[in-house]
């Protein structure tokens, strides 16, 4: 398992709110992703027709998830590949190596996969003698800086193009140093030089899964870059990594789904490649795995099934979610401490990890619910996760200066002639204390807030006492 540092939470989210650099690479999501999104869905009449019936495939499939992994298990069998169920990360990983061991592997491809970045994959098997390339360049990048994806679909999007130069001459030594490297295409034709050599000498391909189509026994990924389509036809073996609820029931229904993926993840009608694979090469195929394996992980998603977390097995990862979140926006993912950020990973983590190690991130929301609105498959992540807050509360995981804060907000709450009271005399006297100047700078028990901004002042009087006024007919 990668390590958890969602515990941190706080300190890491302190650590990249001073972060400049961070803090301009975030700044593109409101120009770029977002905008993209939305002239994607206003070009197509029916997105929100879309969207309900993607919502209906994936409750419908999360309803009798039973059914359709044992028919993509059979497909997949018939089509000469095999299934292998992994109940656990630590069963994924076993799996995987031997499957490696199998095939002789010394070095091994790798698509871009989350569920990969969830079981920690590519240490353990470098740690068992390995050598483990990632061929998405943003996943590449980011494992020669030794980081995790801050992004679901844009692994990199916190590193400047200085910084890749600055890896690259690093990493690449047999290169000239001398060479220019100072503008994005440059360093894109060098990390194709680079990946090129490993598609051609590696032994096993190891790709994620986009959908698990149960009717055919495919498996569908989606890439802009046709680094999964080298991975899994160059290679001798084919290894897909995917959790049970990337399955669905038909290709029609794949169809669906994948008309709203790219057009809510980045904007596109369709990624530049989507590939269908059904098992390995064939003897009329001119290229192809020689076999074809699936691992599908559980990870503790059973245990969300028919309960009040059940809606986020619905997501197929897009990355939408967190491209409109204001906090994610503010923080980047690195700040959530584990594989999963943004708003999904408010949810999703504390599902799969425990909230013990993760209580923090259900409340690293506004609730302005943007995440709800554009998610394609309409995952009600705000009211998940404000049941994640009330267990957190119940569980008495939140630090005890927020729980006494609460306390006396609910015990005037339940006063309301105290609570009228405690809210006059406190809008006079942050009156009283702006002097006029209509804001203040400090207050106390509000650092949080006035160290970034003022605190506008009120005007004195109360909402209840300007009401009450006003009913009478008196100017408030």
């Amino acid at each position: 398992m990668p390590e958890i540092k969602s515990p941190a939470f706080q300190a890491n989210v302190n650590q990249a709110m001073g972060d400049a650099q961070l803090q301009q690479a975030l700044a593109k999501l409101k120009g770029g992703f977002q905008v993209n999104r939305v002239t994607a869905a206003g070009k197509l009449p029916e997105f929100e027709t879309l969207r309900d019936q993607a919502t209906g495939i994936k409750e419908h499939t999360l309803a009798h998830l039973d059914f359709y992994l044992e028919a993509f298990e059979e497909k997949t069998r018939a089509a000469g590949g095999q299934v292998h169920w992994a109940c656990t990360a630590a069963d994924a990983r076993r799996i995987i190596l031997e499957l490696c061991r199998q095939g002789g592997a010394g070095k091994v491809i790798k698509g871009k996969s989350m569920i990969t970045e969830e079981i920690g994959l590519n240490d353990f098997l470098i740690h068992n003698g390995l050598e483990v390339v990632e061929t998405d360049l943003g996943e590449y990048i980011i494992q020669l800086r030794n980081e995790p994806p801050s992004h679901i679909i844009a692994p990199a999007i916190h590193v400047s193009k200085e910084q890749v130069a600055d890896d690259f001459r690093e990493a690449h030594e047999a290169l000239d140093p001398q060479r220019p490297l100072a503008e994005p295409r440059q360093l894109l034709d060098e990390a194709r030089h680079i990946l090129r050599e490993h598609f051609l000498s590696a032994d096993v391909g190891i790709t994620g899964a986009n959908f698990l189509v149960a009717e055919t026994g495919s498996v569908v990924i989606v890439t802009n870059e046709g680094n999964g389509d080298l991975t899994q036809t160059l290679s001798k073996m084919h290894v897909v990594v995917a959790s049970l609820e990337k399955v669905v029931p038909t290709l029609e229904d794949s169809a669906t789904l994948l008309r709203l993926l790219a057009r809510s993840a980045t904007g596109q009608e369709l990624s530049v490649y989507t590939t269908y694979a059904t098992g390995p090469k064939r003897e009329q195929d001119p290229d192809g795995p020689g076999s074809f394996h699936v691992v599908l992980l559980n990870g503790g998603r059973t245990d969300l099934l028919g309960g009040p977390l059940n809606d986020v097995l619905r997501c197929i990862r897009c990355g939408a979610c967190m491209n409109s979140c204001p906090v994610y926006g503010a923080i980047g993912g690195h700040a959530y401490g584990w594989v999963y950020p943004g708003p999904i990973g408010a949810v999703l983590t504390p599902a799969l990890i425990g909230m013990e190690k993760s209580h923090h991130l259900p409340h690293a929301s506004s609730f302005c619910g943007k995440c709800e609105e554009v998610c394609p498959v309409r995952i009600p992540l705000p009211k998940m996760m404000r049941h994640l807050r009330e267990k957190s509360y119940e569980k008495g995981a939140l630090p005890r200066t927020f729980l006494a804060g609460m306390g006396f907000w609910a015990f005037l709450a339940r006063r309301p002639r105290l609570y009228r009271t405690a809210a006059n005399f406190l809008a006079r006297a942050l009156a009283w204390a702006a002097m006029g100047r209509g804001a203040l700078k400090h207050v106390p028990f509000a650092a949080g807030w006035t160290s970034e901004r003022d605190l506008p002042a009120p005007e004195g009087r109360s909402f209840f006492a300007q009401y009450r006024k006003q009913k009478k007919g008196e100017k408030p």
